[in-house]
């Protein structure tokens, strides 16, 4: 009854589109109310409190911060310059250069929608003017800005790794190294899909790429520049991944050091420029960092009940029940996600689903790697899966593209990425083998 009482009014007021933090907050509390002396509304401000007083949990504000300053220093166009000189000539170079830049610039941000709004401002307009439909545009940007949350450094993977770390073990340097693959896998789907759709459009006389974008091949020396320009940039993912695996630093010191590196960056580029910014700089990622928190507070006090009534084992042992094939039961874990993803933010979905799904994981011997990843791989998806992904909302508003249209565009994207995700759900070693082959526990 309470398991009922909790997801019945949690869903409804999501479909009444009540912001998801609120959402979590108030279903939780309803079920505090009417628990009979169970639980007391005065733990909710405990829970919430303890959740995020946590040190690794730090981390998340750091790298969001780390993001906005090389967003506001021009690291974005420079990764994009140098990704133009590279493949930009080439008669699909765009579709290269927009999916090099979202995983370089993933590297960066950890945010799937900052990904997004980082680089969509230049790429979409340009893939336009190179021949492609807005929504094609707007839909291979926020597909690509994705990979935000697979490619390290991951806020997801740390919410993950807090979540699942009472029940399993697992650490965010792991995860963080098993989705380098898994992102790069995801990048290259969209370059394929992207060219499908250029080339039956082509054949359809649908795609004309006017005269006077023809680019012609970049010099030695024009390379050279533009990768100097872009080289503070190409080295943040080098100091922040070489420094955890080179025993340096902690993920969360990475993210600390990431905004150090940034900052001296940003000075060095553009010194006036940085501090009549700084302000806004600060507002910014306070602003982003307060809304995960909440989300995060919200959503513990809801997993405190999930765990505390149950409710988990129950939800466990029903699925267990219907089958025990491994091969049917990570098929329905998949469906499930998926459309968990469509609806609810990535932080929210760890924390409701993980304390569910981790019995079942435990019970069918998946490696908890595997788990991390194919988790964070199916919620990246539901960032620009229909209605409700983020990203494409962010893209939209960017290309100017009606919501309906724009989601016709992604759905081959999508497609692309549930073909990758079922390969990271049953090949263990996509998710496993840089792990292992750098000996990171």
């Amino acid at each position: 009854m309470i398991g009922l009482l909790l997801f019945g009014l949690f869903f409804a007021l999501v479909f009444l589109r009540v912001p998801i933090a609120i959402s979590l907050g108030v279903s939780s509390i309803a079920v505090l109310v009417t628990s009979g002396g169970i639980f007391g509304l005065e733990m909710v401000t405990d829970i919430m409190y303890t959740s995020i007083a946590k040190f690794t949990l730090l981390a998340i504000p750091f790298f969001i911060l780390a993001g906005v300053i090389m967003e506001h220093v021009g690291i974005s166009k420079r990764l994009i310059d140098f990704a133009q000189t590279l493949v930009g000539h080439r008669k699909s170079g765009i579709v290269f250069v927009t999916v090099i830049v979202a995983l370089f610039f993933a590297a960066i941000s950890g945010s799937g929608p900052a990904t997004v709004a980082a680089i969509g401002g230049i790429l979409i307009p340009a893939m336009v003017k190179n021949g492609y439909k807005k929504e094609t545009a707007g839909a291979l940007v926020a597909s690509s800005g994705a990979i935000g949350i697979v490619i390290p450094p991951s806020i997801a993977f740390i919410v993950f790794a807090v979540v699942a770390g009472d029940q399993i073990s697992i650490t965010i340097s792991r995860l963080f190294i098993a989705g380098v693959i898994p992102g790069i896998l995801m990048g290259l789907a969209f370059v394929v899909t992207a060219m499908m759709i250029r080339s039956r459009q082509m054949k359809k006389g649908e795609f004309i790429v006017p005269e006077d974008v023809e680019i012609q091949k970049a010099s030695g020396k024009e390379r050279w520049r533009a990768f100097l320009g872009a080289l503070p940039g190409l080295m943040i993912p080098v100091i922040i991944l070489g420094g955890i695996y080179g025993g340096f630093f902690t993920p969360t010191e990475a993210a600390v050091v990431a905004v150090v590196y940034g900052l001296l960056v940003g000075m060095i580029m553009n010194r006036k420029n940085t501090f009549s910014k700084i302000y806004t700089i600060f507002v910014e990622a306070a602003i982003q960092t307060a809304v995960v928190m909440i989300i995060v507070s919200a959503a513990s006090v809801f997993a405190y009940i999930i765990t505390t009534e149950q409710i988990a084992r129950d939800i466990s042992e029903g699925i267990m029940g219907f089958t025990t094939n491994p091969i049917i039961i990570l098929l329905l874990l998949n469906v499930l996600l998926l459309i968990a993803g469509a609806f609810i933010d990535a932080i929210s979905a760890l924390y409701i689903f993980v304390p569910i799904l981790l019995p079942i994981i435990v019970f069918l011997e998946v490696d908890p790697t595997v788990f991390g990843v194919f988790v964070v791989v199916n919620l990246a998806i539901g960032l620009f899966t229909p209605p409700v992904g983020l990203n494409l909302y962010v893209a939209a508003g960017i290309s100017k593209s009606n919501i309906v249209d724009m989601s016709r565009g992604v759905v081959p994207f999508v497609v692309a990425a549930v073909i990758v995700l079922l390969m990271i759900t049953y090949i263990p070693a996509i998710s496993t083998f840089l792990p292992d082959l750098l000996n990171v526990e």
